[in-house]
């Protein structure tokens, strides 16, 4: 059987995103790497190419209008995805003729509220700050990490905080903003380092001033895209930690930019930004199923 998908991207960051309302979707790790394998320039030798595969499921609670599950490129599932949730916002909106919707994944509710024209404001919880939520191996100062990378007397990079908004994220403070060549070569290194047993996502953060961030981030099982939304709140809440910025602040990727507030009257991240709807397709009949 078929199964149609849609193409969506949040600021390039794409998705390839499958609903399960009739036909349930269970694919393993290799089916969602052929899925998400780009094409060669010739378009061939790949499947339909995207940062992460999103399953938009029944919902399982009362409240909530879906069950959403995220698989990052590699093939593992993952507990949350910041682009991705608004762009699933967004079709859930669309598909009930809302302007709210609420929606819940293995890292917790999620809601989203319509801000314009393909624009999406989402809640997407407390951050979690222990040593034992990011997770770490070891009980430490998630403020202030002790990890550098490069040499030891003039490390490239050093003293990071740590975030995990339904996923891990460390987040190193820079000079200046850090090139695609730097972020690709530091990132690997530390995705896969012995502090994160679950490996992590990697981003670069120059404060430009009091609301303004410019990040780069290295996926955690996607490697380095254009932009990454949990990585933009773990940025912003690992910039209000260090007293860098103001609760409120636009942090800016190559593609675009997303305002992430830290609302101080409960804690929970905010996130507002643009969605787009590439193309519809059919699966692979191997993957469909």
């Amino acid at each position: 059987m078929s199964r149609t998908f849609l193409k969506m991207n949040g600021l390039g960051n794409d998705f390839v995103v499958v609903q399960t309302l009739t036909q349930s979707f269970e694919p393993t790790p290799e089916e969602i790497r052929a899925i998400a394998k780009r094409p060669d320039s010739e378009g061939k030798n790949g499947g339909i190419g995207c940062d992460q595969v999103i399953a938009i499921d029944p919902p399982k609670a009362e409240g909530a209008s879906a069950y959403v599950r995220f698989w990052n490129s590699d093939g593992e599932e993952t507990g949350a995805c910041g682009n991705g949730t608004r762009c699933v916002a967004w079709l859930l909106m669309q598909s009930a003729g809302k302007t709210e919707v609420a929606f819940d994944t293995v890292a917790g509710r999620l809601s989203g509220v319509a801000a314009g024209e393909k624009l999406v404001t989402v809640d997407m919880g407390p951050p979690r700050l222990e040593w034992s939520q990011i997770p770490l191996a070891e009980q430490m100062d998630t403020a202030r990490v002790e990890l550098q990378v490069g040499p030891i007397d003039a490390p490239w990079v050093h003293t990071p905080v740590c975030v995990s908004m339904g996923n891990p994220h460390v987040v190193f403070f820079v000079d200046a903003p850090v090139t695609d060549e730097f972020a690709a070569k530091t990132g690997s290194l530390v995705e896969h380092h012995p502090l994160f047993p679950e490996g992590v996502n990697v981003g670069f953060a120059h404060v430009e001033s009091r609301d303004h961030i410019r990040l780069k981030v290295w996926e955690r099982g996607a490697g380095l895209t254009a932009a990454c939304g949990t990585g933009a709140c773990a940025a912003q809440v690992a910039a209000v930690r260090r007293g860098l910025t103001d609760r409120k602040a636009k942090v800016e990727f190559e593609s675009g930019a997303l305002t992430i507030e830290w609302r101080e009257s409960d804690g929970h991240v905010i996130m507002t930004g643009p969605v787009s709807m590439d193309f519809a397709g059919k699966l692979p009949e191997a993957v469909a199923a």
